[in-house]
């Protein structure tokens, strides 16, 4: 009895399988009713419930007695631009906010015009740095050793911050487990350039406000988010200046390259991996203005590079690191899962297909209702759902909803291509950014196979000193270190 019921499971499988995969069986209106819902379910039960989860977001409120203010702040802007006077606009937007300090960090070469620009702003809190490369997780380890503040912000060079921006970013720490806090954004409009360039400056405001409805509907779910935005997000100082994040955040990997780009992903899983919250403060008072490319060419290795960053984290976070299983499932659906099945160029024309197929043995009249309704909610509602705020503010915009949908499409072929090229991991979009991708991709050292260390109490102690030894040495060399780069070669005698 105990033998035929334990083949029960394989004796049903061996009749459920064959007539599932028959011929008959696929081509049966049943078949494709099952793989319709299968996919509608899968598609937009995500967007139906975030579409309710962001109607309903509300950002932090600020207190009355903040435990933070202004000046509790320090801002650092990593910068490889070419003409300094350019980023004078959106650094007086920060400094009007009152930080205590603002830290400009840029390579040795465009030290001294960066230099200059920020002595023209008039102003005794900002600080220029330098570094030996152009890379943007360097220039920022550059800059976070020196920080006093308990809170910093990391900024890009071209956001625009309204003046109540701090304020706002600081509300959710209050929360002593909050660990990041981000902001609403959008992209500065081009009115009066070519349609050709409008069209791509509409595609960059409708992807800053797809992730603005993404990520205000996560965080008000379960609190998390597959990356939290480098354009503007502050953090706990402590968490940045921790040994371990500056070592790791430095050197991360992929396959045998060194990331130059994915450090705002990297520093949302760490966050994640050790048990910190994040938020979005989602608000017109803290919604920074920011550019992006306009051009097809520029935009296109933009989306390429998001789309590998996509792919890596995501990877990571899923299969690697793993901690968002737990911490954050519906994110682990909605977001990370969502990157590896979400090619509408393939779902939306089987949806199509299947709708029909699976309404085959209805009336005409019937059969068309019922496909005419899924073709209108799927360009009609699912299409233009997330880009509402957009169309609230410039109505006339509705006029590139096709060019929205037909470049959705053509994504699919953006992520599959990046999926295929995962090994790159240079900037792509700015080649100012990949100057000295040699340096950037040098393999660390390998510890050595051979040598071993006695496990002994002795040696514990002497190991326990001599880490002590090496910690002060390292110090010493950095602060070397530190001038060297930051001053001219015929300074150096001063040392």
């Amino acid at each position: 009895m105990e033998t035929h019921f334990g083949n029960l499971p394989m004796r049903l499988c061996g009749v459920i399988v064959p007539s599932l995969l028959s011929f008959d069986f696929l081509n049966s209106t049943t078949f494709w009713a099952y793989l319709f819902w299968i996919l509608w379910l899968h598609r937009y039960v995500r967007l139906l419930v975030h579409c309710l989860s962001h109607w309903t977001y509300k950002s932090k409120p600020l207190p009355a007695n903040p435990k933070y203010t202004n000046q509790d702040v320090t801002v650092v802007v990593p910068t490889i631009h070419d003409n300094p006077e350019e980023l004078k606009p959106s650094l007086r937007s920060l400094l009007a906010c009152n930080p205590a300090c603002l830290y400009l960090v840029t390579p040795y070469d465009k030290f001294e015009a960066l230099k200059r620009a920020a002595e023209q702003l008039g102003v005794e809190n900002v600080q220029v740095l330098s570094n030996t490369i152009a890379n943007k997780r360097r220039q920022l380890c550059e800059a976070i050793p020196s920080i006093e503040t308990p809170i910093t912000v990391l900024a890009d060079d071209d956001v625009t911050w309204p003046s109540k921006m701090l304020t706002y970013l600081l509300a959710p720490f209050e929360d002593d487990k909050m660990g990041g806090v981000g902001s609403c954004q959008r992209v500065k409009r081009v009115w009066y350039e070519p349609w050709s360039t409008r069209i791509w400056n509409w595609l960059g405001a409708a992807y800053i406000e797809r992730r603005n409805f993404e990520i205000t509907a996560t965080h008000n779910i379960d609190g998390g988010t597959s990356c939290m935005s480098g354009r503007t997000v502050a953090y706990r100082t402590e968490i940045l200046k921790g040994h371990d994040f500056l070592s790791e955040f430095q050197n991360e990997k992929w396959g045998e390259g060194t990331l130059n780009t994915d450090d705002d992903n990297f520093i949302t899983r760490w966050l994640v991996k050790n048990r910190w919250k994040t938020w979005i403060q989602y608000d017109p008072e803290c919604e920074l203005e920011t550019t992006l490319e306009n051009s097809m060419e520029l935009f296109v290795l933009q989306c390429i590079r998001w789309a590998r960053s996509n792919w890596r984290s995501n990877w990571t976070s899923l299969f690697i690191e793993g901690h968002v299983w737990k911490q954050q499932m519906w994110c682990t659906y909605a977001l990370h899962i969502a990157t590896f099945t979400s090619l509408a160029f393939l779902v939306d024309p089987l949806l199509l297909l299947s709708c029909w197929q699976a309404t085959a043995d209805w009336d005409t009249a019937q059969r068309e209702r019922a496909f005419w309704a899924q073709f209108i909610f799927m360009f009609g509602f699912t299409k233009v759902v997330k880009l509402v705020g957009l169309f609230k503010r410039n109505p006339s915009d509705i006029v590139f909803l096709p060019v929205s949908i037909i470049f959705g499409y053509f994504h699919g072929l953006i992520k599959i291509y990046a999926l295929l090229t995962l090994r790159t991991t240079t900037w792509g979009s700015r080649p100012d950014g990949d100057t000295n991708n040699d340096s950037r991709l040098q393999p660390l050292p390998r510890p050595s196979e051979y040598v071993a260390s006695p496990k002994t109490k002795e040696h514990s102690d002497l190991t326990a000193s001599s880490a002590s030894g090496i910690s002060d040495g390292f110090k010493i060399r950095q602060k070397v270190w530190g001038f060297l780069t930051r001053n001219q070669p015929e300074d150096l005698g001063k040392i």
